[in-house]
């Protein structure tokens, strides 16, 4: 068994070594800056849905959100599902107030309406016999 000449074989174990810590160490870094933007993309969608129900449902804005969406770096595009999401409540209460629902019935509301009256005039007739 002879030793290494010049020492360089001895060290070239180190190297390769070195060489696939150095790349492990910058796969591992990529990977968490991925990561970290992903992250931050869902925080400033999450934001964006609240600040859109907020305004939706006219509470108070919280600055917290403005200052996520400013660290996503700007304005943020909601994927289809959430915006989606926004856009069928605000289509649930469009026509929400205190008779919104009847048109959902699909009622005849003139002939209810008729009969209704005609009810009302029966009831002062037999009053005014009493």
């Amino acid at each position: 068994k002879e030793p290494p000449k010049g020492g360089k074989e001895a060290a070239l174990p180190n190297a390769v070594a070195r060489e696939q810590f150095e790349e492990y160490q910058r796969q591992l870094l990529e990977e968490k800056i991925e990561r970290d933007k992903n992250f931050t993309q869902k925080k400033a969608e999450r934001a964006t849905v609240r600040m859109h129900l907020r305004d939706k449902y006219h509470l108070p804005q919280d600055e917290r959100d403005g200052a996520q969406l400013h660290v996503a770096g700007g304005a943020v595009e909601l994927p289809q599902e959430l915006a989606a999401m926004v856009h069928s409540e605000e289509e649930e209460d469009g026509d929400a107030g205190a008779f919104g629902f009847l048109p959902k019935l699909e009622l005849d509301l003139p002939a209810l309406r008729d009969h209704a009256l005609g009810t009302v005039d029966e009831v002062k007739e037999k009053c005014a016999l009493m």
